[in-house]
């Protein structure tokens, strides 16, 4: 038998969930939309028409409580990308 070469090398399970959500890019910026398709503890897959910066700020409404986390691009594809969570909710 050969081994699973697309077998899923994330800690954490992802769970879709496309949800429209808020970025920001620094203090006084206004928000920008982009669409989170998929979520974990440690990271999210987005897409977005624009080009999203390195490093940002993300707010997505979770059970009527809004989520922030700090998020760092780890890989682009188009107008997909995924990031990992930077630090603890906020």
């Amino acid at each position: 038998m050969r081994p699973n070469l697309l077998k899923d090398r994330r800690k954490n399970p992802r769970h879709a969930i496309n949800r429209v959500a808020q970025y920001y890019t620094g203090a006084g910026a206004l928000p920008r939309s982009c669409v989170i398709t998929d979520i974990s503890d440690s990271g999210a897959r987005l897409y977005s028409d624009t080009m999203m910066p390195d490093m940002f700020v993300l707010s997505v409404l979770v059970d009527n409580s809004e989520m922030r986390r700090d998020c760092q691009v780890v890989w682009r594809l188009g107008g997909e990308l995924g990031v990992r969570f930077a630090g603890r909710s906020r």
